[in-house]
């Protein structure tokens, strides 16, 4: 199954670092958010990753290419221009790099990668966040219900969008997070069948709007919810945060041996 990431966005939210590389390439413990997120996902056997890009698309693409140089000892023979990789651990993974535009919408960039996903559920998550969600569970959930659509939920005061779930775990409404609000919210770690390409109209599609308020009037749309580890990077202090959680040995996300 193909993990879908998008990792396009501006990031505006944490300028600071933002404005010299994507946001899902901000280092957490010397390595890109977006590589512990695909850690994570291949410790539960998911190696197959679709990464939608936008802005600065080449750096992403660029640590990609030189991944052996990012995570290896090197050693280069200037007077016969030779380089030797020593203990080039490879990864288990193949990863598609995608341009989904620049300006792009999350449902748009989602769209443009259809070609890549065939007739096919896929997983699909967020180029900023890490968790400990039990993603074979989430599958398996996703499996038992046969409905479009599993999001994983969780609980806190972040400005994501807000859910309504009835007992059965059916999503019954989708909308925009309010000041007022102490809600269950999107936390992105999602398993979608291909019918949902059906829902994205255009570049100019937000995911998280339309797409998912119809998905929820039809039915189409089931929670998965977690209450463990869940933590988004939007700001300079939540990349702190995780930066001491990874420093301190204790990230809850590394569940991967060095």
């Amino acid at each position: 199954m193909k993990v879908v990431i998008l990792a396009g966005g501006l990031g505006t939210r944490i300028s600071e670092e933002s404005h010299l590389k994507p946001k899902p390439m901000i280092e957490i413990g010397g390595r890109p958010i977006l590589w512990h997120i695909m850690k994570y996902y291949s410790e539960f056997g998911f190696h197959d990753f679709v990464i939608c890009l936008g802005y600065k698309q080449y750096v992403v693409k660029e640590f990609f290419a030189d991944y052996f140089l990012h995570t290896s000892d090197v050693t280069f023979d200037l007077a016969n221009n030779k380089m030797e990789v020593h203990n080039n651990y490879a990864e288990p993974w193949k990863v598609t790099l995608v341009d989904t535009g620049l300006n792009t919408m999350t449902g748009g960039r989602v769209k443009r990668i259809q070609p890549y996903i065939g007739d096919e559920p896929f997983m699909l998550t967020y180029g900023d966040g890490v968790c400990n969600v039990d993603l074979k569970g989430l599958l398996e959930f996703h499996k038992s219900h046969g409905k479009t659509a599993t999001i994983t939920t969780v609980s806190i005061d972040q400005q994501k969008g807000v859910l309504d779930i009835g007992p059965d775990n059916t999503i019954r409404s989708f909308r925009e997070k309010a000041a007022s609000d102490g809600a269950i919210i999107n936390g992105g770690f999602m398993v979608l069948n291909p019918e949902v390409f059906s829902y994205l109209k255009d570049d100019t599609t937000v995911f998280e709007q339309e797409p998912m308020t119809r998905l929820a009037a039809e039915g189409q749309l089931m929670s998965f919810y977690h209450d463990g580890f869940w933590q988004c990077m939007d700001t300079q202090r939540e990349m702190q945060l995780l930066e001491k959680l990874w420093q301190s040995g204790n990230a809850p996300w590394k569940i991967w041996n060095e």
